[in-house]
């Protein structure tokens, strides 16, 4: 009786895993803070889309997305982040499907099959290419680990991998690609390569950019799209007289109402809903949006907007330092820098440091696939921020939820190595 009284009961994984660390509550916080300014700003740019008969049409829609990332967040940061490992091969699969549909019978806006509306959402291939390519990249670099750094065939694997991707990126834009071009590289330092490889893989994609750029312009004027894509790079170079003094045609209006209303913003703006750009300006609600903002919310806004997406990518890499193993660690720091280098990317295009391209601004633009893609990230950060963190475990000491990867991605993460 006594021997059995001082048995203690054996407890099941998943009621060890409720004992692990919460969610990370900044992190959170960020998600909060950006759904917040998501639901303003939409309303404030979306005078295009208003109807007399129900002027909140616009906001309804895109808060049942919202809504619908919000449960996808809830839903991912539950679910220990080992199981996703066997849906990437499956996500992957799906995203180039929908990306080689979308070239052959996808819906043509601006000259270029760009996305699949399906359920009343448009799906565009671009973010879930982007999402698995981060989700591969984590996979193939946390097996190809070793005291030196990343593996060759790892480097050369994942850089086809990203050539790959972005092949099938590049009829839509040469932005994407090099979005995407970024975003391994990151991945790349994070995950230990070697200098002298880094800056060959970085030379290679400046040839292959290079290339392309030559290409796209070539296409540009001979696909019957009177050479859009070169005009907009070749207007970003003109500097023969300035900004201001340019007439407002129906090909620079998009950039033109852009810049005027974010110096209409002026420091403190105009407050939500006073904007007077946002009738006249084309996509005010999805690639133009931060001129919006910063006309509503001025130069402090815009800054303050800035400072959110820089404060997630600090503390994914606070949390990557924290893994134990390599996988987490490039599945948190990945899945930052997707959402953090596309919302500069969008900040510099609107702001004119970028020639002029269709780029969203994650989880305040309206759109149905990069609000589910953005959520679907957050939810993974969550995910590792909670079962991947060792504020339980030391750095040397067993770790229980080692067992619980599979052996090939059990690689020590790069940034604990010594």
């Amino acid at each position: 009786m006594e021997q059995t009284l001082n048995q203690q009961p054996t407890q099941s994984p998943e009621l060890e895993e409720s004992k692990l660390p919460k969610t990370d509550k900044y992190i959170l916080g960020i998600y909060i803070l950006l759904l917040i300014v998501s639901v303003i700003e939409l309303y404030s740019a979306s005078s295009f889309e208003v109807r007399a008969s129900n002027v909140f049409a616009p906001l309804i829609r895109h808060g049942m997305m919202l809504v619908a990332g919000i449960l996808i967040v809830l839903g991912l940061s539950r679910i220990n982040y080992r199981w996703f490992i066997p849906l990437i091969p499956l996500f992957v699969i799906f995203s180039v499907c929908l990306a080689g549909y979308v070239l052959v019978a996808g819906e043509i806006i601006n000259g270029a099959r760009r996305s699949i509306t399906m359920l009343g959402i448009t799906f565009q291939p671009a973010e879930f290419l982007k999402l698995s390519a981060v989700l591969s990249l984590a996979l193939i670099m946390s097996r190809s680990q070793s005291r030196q750094g990343v593996k060759t065939w790892g480097i050369v694997t994942s850089s086809i991998t990203v050539l790959i991707f972005g092949g099938l990126l590049f009829p839509q834009g040469l932005t994407n690609t090099l979005l995407l071009m970024g975003i391994s590289l990151s991945m790349m330092l994070i995950g230990g390569i070697q200098w002298r490889k880094f800056f060959i893989v970085l030379g290679c994609y400046a040839v292959i950019a290079g290339c392309g750029y030559i290409v796209k312009a070539h296409l540009s004027e001979d696909s019957g799209r009177t050479g859009t894509w070169k005009q907009r790079v070749e207007r970003y170079f003109d500097k023969s007289q300035p900004m201001y003094e340019k007439e407002i045609t129906s090909i620079n209006r998009q950039e033109m109402y852009g810049y005027m209303a974010q110096a209409h913003g002026g420091i403190v703006g105009v407050m939500p809903g006073n904007s007077r750009e946002t009738s006249r300006l084309p996509l005010a609600f999805s690639d133009y949006i931060f001129s919006i903002v910063v006309e509503d919310l001025g130069l402090v806004g815009g800054c303050a907007l800035l400072l959110f997406y820089l404060s997630l990518m600090a503390r994914a890499g606070n949390i990557a330092r924290q893994c134990k193993r390599a996988f987490p660690a490039l599945l948190v720091i990945g899945m930052a820098v997707m959402i953090v280098l596309q919302a500069l990317f969008h900040m510099a295009i609107v702001t004119g440091v970028f020639p002029v391209s269709g780029q969203p601004l994650p989880l305040i633009s309206k759109g149905g696939s990069s609000i589910l893609i953005t959520s679907i990230a957050f939810g993974i950060m969550l995910s590792v921020s909670r079962f991947a963190t060792q504020s339980k475990v030391k750095k040397h000491e067993y770790d229980p939820e080692t067992e619980l990867l599979p052996e090939e991605v059990q690689a020590i993460n790069p940034m604990q190595i010594d």
